[in-house]
């Protein structure tokens, strides 16, 4: 990368890094309050209800954004053009979720679902405000206001969250986090981005855009609809309280996976589309990209699967002991999310949304063995080929964008394997500490400490080239805040 490039997506990564701890991180704290106030029920009610949000979410979007980061050349037109859009589709998505909550509640056998589901739907339209000022912002890897955007969102929901709890309102006071949250957000983009739609439109605009979107949507849609299906068969097969346990498993995870995903994501894409075109340089930076990204998700995952049972006890207490045996399979698979993004990135930036379509299509057909072991064995064994999928998927995932810049599977497994063998090394450690009969306000502290000193340690000893770039990297940031 060119100084001016490296400099800016180093920037870009600290201030994604920062949104992502700032708004979810903040999320997950006051989450860890209202699991204490609420029940898994009511979680498993909002849990519903967010499967729809979601896809209606990514409908809304409709792979616009993804696009329009690509274009080199954007234009106020083709910012214009999607804006519209993404407002009508919203307004249309909303008038069916709003009409849906009777069969939604019907399906599911729970009542509450249909007020919840009216006012929940506002969200859609909400979001569909944000789209291109979050992408403007993502295109000029513009973090550092997204991550204001971020605290002052997180924090005013988080107020509003917990006081509606602790006035009894239940589950409305999840309604009411989501919501506060939503709006918050989009109303901040729009006073802290600069870019006000104009009246200019245009046809071409559109389906040039739509050209490269239509896959991403399609590919979009296979994939969030297939992530809503474990949630879909655990509603509808199981209980709401099971529900509940595992949409807390996957807050857990997602600290770690779906964050750390995010930021690679949001931060990769933009800058290595600035280098499309130059093969031997886009395969370099792509592979530091890589190696660096699993030498800090690879211990993240495998340590939080390692301390799963103290931590649930002493952050959210007993009544969520469910949910540690879920959150331990779930690591294994999420440990994988962010090989997933950076590959499926690439064949972005190549321009290659048809081979991406092809992958979701065959990757969500294999994923259907799992859905059927959730549906007539039971959820442990689902999640379990869940795992088993997603290895398959990375596989595929990586052999495809691998051709387009030379560097196959096999190399990337190389790259990352030392990080790997690292990290198992110091989970099982780490795991081993568990079966110490003492508080878990003990042995959990006990086990980060011990989590990361081995990880510096053996890191420092065996000189991995990623840990020194990675160390550089944040003594960099740190001697620059001290200016």
């Amino acid at each position: 990368m060119s100084a001016s490039l490296r400099d800016k997506t180093l920037s870009g990564s600290f201030w994604s890094l920062a949104d992502n701890l700032a708004g979810s991180g903040i999320t997950f704290l006051v989450g860890l309050v209202l699991a204490r106030l609420l029940s898994p029920e009511e979680y498993g009610v909002i849990g519903i209800i967010m499967i729809f949000i979601a896809v209606f979410n990514s409908i809304v979007d409709s792979g616009f954004s993804n696009a329009l980061i690509r274009k080199n050349d954007a234009s106020d037109t083709d910012y214009n053009t999607v804006f519209f859009f993404n407002l009508l589709i919203s307004v249309v998505l909303f008038f069916v979720l709003y009409f849906s909550a009777n069969a939604i509640s019907a399906y599911f056998e729970i009542p509450i679902l249909v007020p919840v589901t009216k006012v929940m739907a506002s969200i859609v339209i909400i979001n569909a405000f944000a789209i291109i000022q979050r992408t403007i912002l993502v295109k000029n890897i513009d973090f550092k206001t997204q991550t204001k955007v971020s605290l002052a969102a997180s924090l005013v929901s988080g107020v509003v969250g917990i006081g509606m709890a602790l006035m009894g309102y239940g589950v409305w006071s999840l309604v009411g986090q989501q919501i506060s949250r939503q709006l918050m957000n989009s109303l901040l983009l729009w006073v802290f981005n600069r870019w006000r739609p104009g009246l200019t439109v245009s046809g071409k605009s559109f389906r040039e855009l739509f050209g490269f979107g239509w896959k991403l949507l399609v590919s979009g849609l296979i994939d969030t609809i297939w992530k809503q299906i474990y949630q879909v068969v655990i509603g509808k097969c199981y209980s709401a309280e099971t529900l509940g346990h595992y949409t807390r498993a996957e807050q857990f995870n997602m600290i770690f996976s779906s964050n750390l995903t995010a930021v690679v994501h949001r931060v990769s894409y933009p800058a290595l589309s600035k280098i499309q075109d130059e093969k031997e340089r886009l395969k370099q930076a792509y592979r530091k990209v890589i190696k660096i990204t699993m030498l800090v998700t690879f211990p993240c995952m495998l340590g939080l699967a390692a301390v799963a049972e103290p931590m649930v006890r002493v952050l959210i207490g007993d009544q969520w002991l469910p949910c540690v045996p879920y959150l331990q399979i779930i690591c294994f698979s999420g440990m994988l999310y962010p090989l997933h993004a950076l590959n499926l990135n690439m064949l972005q930036v190549k321009g290659r949304s048809d081979v991406y379509l092809i992958l979701e299509i065959v990757k969500k057909t294999i994923a259907v063995g799992p859905i059927l072991l959730g549906i007539f064995i039971n959820i442990y064994w689902m999640l379990i080929g869940s795992v088993f999928t997603g290895f398959i998927a990375y596989y595929l995932n990586g052999h495809f964008s691998g051709r387009e810049i030379d560097y196959p599977c096999r190399e990337q497994v190389r790259d990352i394997m030392p990080s790997f063998l690292i990290s198992l090394t110091m989970a099982l450690a780490v795991f081993a500490l568990s079966f110490i009969q003492i508080s878990p306000f003990v042995v959990f502290p006990l086990q980060l400490i011990l989590g990361f000193g081995m990880m510096i340690g053996m890191c420092e000893m065996l000189k991995l080239s990623e840990y020194q770039e990675l160390k550089k990297i944040v003594i960099g940031f740190i001697k620059k805040s001290e200016k």
